[in-house]
């Protein structure tokens, strides 16, 4: 449940981009009607259902902390990180209307949670360890493990962002977002529990 409600974003992203595309007179006024001065004389053809798209996704994102607050649940660090990102690299979209930043972002987090993983773990914690909350116990060699190759998806994940942007066209990149992040983290993380389940000690399979 969490893992689709941290992906909504990007498929509200993927939506609005897509309706955009096929609606331009209806993006057009209700983009010039939200952004007001920063829409004035209309805004470019091109970059209308990545800007429309970019929108949505910084209300979504905003929204999204606002749910988890209202409804009592912890909002992650690398959540605030997010929005942060989002609104910064959002507003720089909307504002200069160039689809560049926005094609940046997820580069910058996946970077910035990679990192975020090696510096707690130079102060001697494992993130990965404390998001079970003692529900599975495993050798120290295999919660390092872990660690390690979600740094390094993360690592890849940022840089293949960064290829597919600039290699591939706007709408190829939109859905990879979608659909190659999604699958490509979904496909780790089952990877992630095959690799759990051998290293469990016993105490742990029999809860």
């Amino acid at each position: 449940m969490k893992l689709l409600l941290d992906f909504l974003p990007i498929v509200l992203f993927f939506v609005t981009f897509k309706w955009a595309g096929a609606n331009p007179e209806q993006a057009q006024s209700t983009m010039t009607a939200i952004l007001g001065p920063l829409a004035e004389g209309g805004l470019p053809s091109a970059q209308l259902p990545i800007l429309a798209a970019t929108l949505v996704a910084i209300a979504a994102t905003f929204l999204q902390i606002v749910y988890q607050k209202a409804t009592g649940k912890k909002v992650e660090n690398m959540q605030w990180v997010g929005l942060a990102l989002i609104v910064v690299f959002g507003g720089a979209t909307l504002i200069l209307q160039d689809e560049t930043f926005i094609k940046w972002k997820p580069s910058i987090l996946y970077w910035a949670m990679g990192t975020g993983f090696l510096i707690a773990k130079f102060f001697g914690k494992n993130p990965i360890r404390a998001m079970m909350k003692g529900q599975v116990e495993m050798p120290d060699f295999a919660w390092n493990t872990l660690l390690y190759t979600w740094v390094g998806f993360f690592a890849l994940m940022g840089a293949l962002n960064i290829f597919i942007a600039y290699n591939f066209s706007t709408d190829v990149w939109v859905d990879f977002k979608l659909f190659g992040s999604l699958g490509a983290t979904l496909i780790f993380i089952f990877a992630q529990g095959f690799y759990m389940s051998r290293h469990m000690t016993p105490e742990t399979q029999n809860k």
